[in-house]
């Protein structure tokens, strides 16, 4: 399990969970598995897939960009990395996978 809080910074407060194996989408659509309601975040604004290493990052297509340890990218691969969607308040790390008993 990845842990992927909203930043401590960040007025609206989340925490989205990833078992390895899951695909969601963050965004601010009704639509996006994730919604976070921030300006600069777009209603589609990238895919995450959880692995047992990490968590795969896809930009898809959005506007501000979409930011791995202040990083604008297309795709990347983070674990323990900040990625970030346009601005602090969207911003999160990555946290090490949870052990399950």
């Amino acid at each position: 399990m990845w842990i992927l809080p909203s930043a401590e910074s960040s007025d609206d407060v989340w925490t989205f969970r990833l078992a390895a194996g899951s695909v969601k989408t963050v965004g601010r659509a009704p639509r996006a598995d994730f919604i976070v309601d921030a300006a600069l975040v777009s209603r589609l604004h990238c895919r995450l897939t959880a692995t047992d290493r990490g968590v795969e990052v896809v930009d898809l297509k959005s506007t501000n960009g979409t930011f791995v340890n202040d990083r604008r990218v297309a795709k990347a691969q983070s674990g323990g990395s900040a990625i970030g969607s346009g601005s602090a308040a969207s911003s999160s790390t990555v946290h090490k996978p949870v052990v399950e008993s």
